[in-house]
């Protein structure tokens, strides 16, 4: 399986410091480059409806019926692309041969999901199929209908994607620029909130759009992830999944809890707990932050029954424990704005709910484009590691800086070993850095044979316990 390689590289934090430490950071900007662009399909400027209106960043009602070959000229500059795409079948996320759902069945289509096919990118097209082309991912099986790549584009104007089989109801496909390691990038995990919310709804405006209103500089790109009927157990048992399809980017954006509440299904309180913890980590361990909403309130009188406040309280929990930022508070809002849900009395309505969902999550995470927000601890669990007796509360982490190729590890204190991982765990190289015999503390290897993409190092000595993710290009 292909893995995009996404130029990011994020310096984490020592796995034995507490869980506030942190570095104070600023998103990057990965500019939309799409808006605009006709897209093509089979060489031709797809004029059904207006041909822009795939490329909007936003979604809406306009589908292409079939398309296994389709592109886009963005124009030359990018050195790197994320590009995404959305298709309109169940609406699930992935189908239940990836994640199971209790107690909801999926109408599941055929051929709702791009699935076995390969990303192309091209400098001399002039209709996204002549001219000369790079095959620059491969992707075989997948059940995601809403998926994101990251690819080189260096020198190149058009990229394209050409499936084995088609992909019906393709609703929008987005390129953003992550030329300087833009970390703009976003996974909306959830249940049919979520689904019916960031994915089903027309909106005036959505989370991107509403963040470039506020900072022009910036549009996030959007991964929306809902799954009707999924509880956290559901997630949990799902992680490689997850992981393989949106492990690639900066944020999880989580709606979780509903679900698990009901009677049936199974999942107790301590269950959704622990299941809430287990996905913390394991995003963290990807170098992502996670983000949890405040469950939904729901309409009594419609639903008939009320918030669910144990499960509320645990959210609340999980969320101080591990010093995660605020999520938005569907809870406080929705309970204040009954209107605004279905009339079963747990979704949002069409369009008011889904608008003010877009909102709130805009309104959580303002601060961050501002710099006012904190790194979380990457892949630890808050309390397993505690920090060695040697070390003391001015101890000096490494740093690891990366040059195309070359990884060089500065201000260890001890000669340590080394080991890089890729993003499902495997180690791509492993060896120690510095010589106790001479006193040098400081490395430089070359990893010649290490793909281009993210990884993760990880720093280990007797009293050195250290952990960051990098980027190799």
């Amino acid at each position: 399986m292909f893995r995009g390689k996404f130029s990011h590289m994020l310096f984490g934090a020592a796995l034995g410091c507490a869980v506030t430490c942190g570095s104070a950071f600023a998103i990057t900007a990965n500019p939309n480059v799409s808006i605009g662009k006709s897209l093509y399909v089979a060489g031709t400027v797809n004029s059904s409806v207006n041909p822009e209106a795939y490329t909007d960043g936003k979604l809406d009602l306009n589908q292409i019926a079939v398309a296994s070959d389709f592109a886009l000229n963005v124009g030359e500059g990018p050195k790197k692309l994320f590009i995404t795409w959305d298709s309109r079948g169940d609406e699930a996320w992935a189908s239940e041969d990836y994640v199971y759902a209790q107690g909801c069945v999926h109408n599941w289509m055929d051929y709702a999901t791009l699935q076995h096919f390969k990303v192309l990118t091209s400098a001399n097209s002039t209709n996204g199929v002549d001219g000369d082309w790079e095959v620059v991912a491969q992707v075989g099986e997948s059940g995601a209908a809403s998926r994101g790549l990251a690819i080189d584009f260096e020198g190149k104007s058009w990229f394209r994607i050409v499936a084995d089989e088609p992909v019906v109801n393709l609703e929008e496909v987005s390129a953003y620029d992550i030329s300087n390691g833009g970390d703009d990038t976003w996974f909306f995990m959830g249940t049919s909130i979520t689904q019916m919310g960031m994915k089903q709804f027309i909106v005036d405006s959505n989370f991107s759009q509403l963040i470039h209103a506020r900072f022009p500089e910036h549009y996030p790109a959007m991964v929306r992830g809902g799954i009707a009927c999924l509880t956290s157990q559901g997630v949990v048992d799902a992680l490689k999944y997850y992981v393989e399809y949106a492990g690639n980017v900066k944020f999880w954006a989580i709606e979780m809890g509903t679900n698990d509440a009901y009677e049936g299904n199974g999942v107790t309180v301590e269950m959704f707990e622990n299941n809430l913890q287990t996905i913390i980590d394991t995003a963290r361990a990807h170098g992502i932050t996670p983000i949890i909403a405040r469950l939904i309130a729901m309409n009594l009188g419609e639903a008939g029954r009320l918030l669910h406040q144990r499960y509320l309280a645990v959210i609340d929990k999980v969320v101080e424990r591990n010093n995660l930022p605020a999520g938005p508070d569907f809870a406080g809002y929705f309970t204040a704005h009954p209107e605004e849900l279905d009339s079963d009395g747990i979704h949002p309505a069409n369009p008011t709910g889904g608008q003010s969902m877009h909102r709130l999550w805009a309104d959580a995470v303002a601060s961050f484009y501002k710099g006012k927000t904190s790194e979380p601890v990457i892949g630890v669990a808050p309390g397993t590691l505690a920090v060695p007796k040697k070390q003391n509360a001015q101890m000096v982490l490494p740093q690891v800086f990366v040059d195309g190729r070359t990884v060089m590890i500065t201000r260890l204190s001890e000669p340590v070993s080394v080991a890089v991982v890729d993003l499902t765990g495997h180690v791509v190289w492993n060896g120690r850095v510095g010589n106790s015999a001479d006193g040098s503390l400081e490395s430089m290897p070359r990893l010649n044979a290490v793909p281009a993409g993210n990884y993760i190092v990880k720093i280990r000595g007797a009293t050195t316990s250290y952990k960051t993710r990098i980027s190799i290009r």
